[in-house]
């Protein structure tokens, strides 16, 4: 494996471990960043399926403090997430092997909990994240039969970590799902060495789905999306003072280490053949990857439609291949 010395140094140098590690503490506790309410998904902007439908109602009796905090500040992120889990569980369905999922970063880990939860282990996940507050809300239900934890940031997590951890060594020969969700931007804009870190826990034909926020060639689109969000969702969870609070002391670090879409074409497709957009909300988008394009289409035509509504939606749309020159 090429030497990774270097950009474990850069890890532990960004943000998400220095400046910003009291925010992810706090929060995780629930000690501050807390909504008013408790974010619900809007289930009908979703077709009427049980499958579906259950996931929703575990998931949201799963959700920690991070996750209540996360849900209401990107909008109809909550019911992206049960959309992207509902997929994923279409999928083990017609897997003839159980399917091994990595969430990476994801807070508590509450949508691979509920997958392997819900799924009776078809699914097998891991979770990670560098904080305990979020290993004690993955917990807070009871160790979870097929669902485990890894307590440390993702740039940690090696294949030898795999192998020697007797808990974890069924996923030393790969995953056949990494979901990166917001993480690599708390760290760097480094996606060409994140994704290449990442992609070698992935098996040669797994799928690799990322969910990040993206500059935009125009910095005045960037900003008008923004405000969408901050004026149009999240004050229905935030009082003005706590979104403005957000996005001086978070936000702007978190900006530093934003890409351009065609920055992340250049380092996707680095690493795999296909790549396709999934979501978008304002300026996040969802993306799935991966050098198989039969499991790749398989997942996305599990996928029911986008829940959200189309004054989010912005170009490049859903379903379309994600292009170098997408974003400028």
């Amino acid at each position: 494996m090429q030497d990774f010395d270097d950009f474990f140094s850069e890890c532990d140098r960004g943000p998400r471990l220095n400046q910003l590690a009291g925010f992810f503490t706090e929060t995780a506790a629930g000690k501050n960043g807390m909504p008013i309410r408790k974010p619900i998904v809007d289930t009908r902007l979703f077709p009427n399926d049980t499958l579906l439908h259950r996931f929703v109602d575990l998931h949201a009796r799963r959700q920690g403090f991070f996750d209540q905090h996360y849900h209401s500040s990107i909008p109809y992120r909550l019911e992206e997430e049960c959309r992207m889990a509902h997929a994923l569980f279409r999928y083990a369905q017609l897997s003839p092997a159980d399917v091994l999922l990595y969430s990476l970063g994801t807070a508590e880990g509450t949508m691979a909990r509920t997958l392997s939860e819900l799924s009776n282990g078809k699914i097998r996940s891991l979770s990670c994240s560098p904080n305990e507050e979020n290993f004690k809300c993955f917990m807070a239900f009871g160790e979870p039969s097929n669902a485990n934890f890894f307590l440390g940031p993702f740039h940690r997590l090696s294949k030898d970590h795999l192998r020697s951890d007797e808990r974890l060594r069924h996923f030393a020969d790969g995953f056949d799902f990494i979901l990166e969700d917001t993480t690599f931007q708390m760290y760097s804009p480094n996606r060409n060495k994140q994704i290449e870190f990442v992609a070698h826990h992935l098996k040669s034909d797994g799928i690799l789905l990322l969910l990040e926020k993206f500059r935009t060639s125009n910095p005045r689109d960037y900003q008008t999306r923004e405000s969408q969000k901050d004026f149009g969702f999240k004050t229905r969870f935030f009082p003005a003072e706590e979104i403005e609070r957000k996005t001086k002391d978070v936000l702007t670090t978190m900006h530093n280490s934003e890409v351009t879409l065609a920055e992340m074409a250049n380092a996707v497709y680095a690493q795999f053949k296909h790549c396709v957009i999934t979501w978008n909300s304002g300026n996040f988008y969802g993306l799935a990857a991966s050098n198989s394009q039969e499991n790749l289409w398989r997942y996305l035509s599990l996928m029911v439609e986008p829940a959200i509504p189309a004054e989010y939606v912005y170009e490049p749309q859903p379903y379309t291949e994600l292009s170098k020159a997408a974003g400028g």
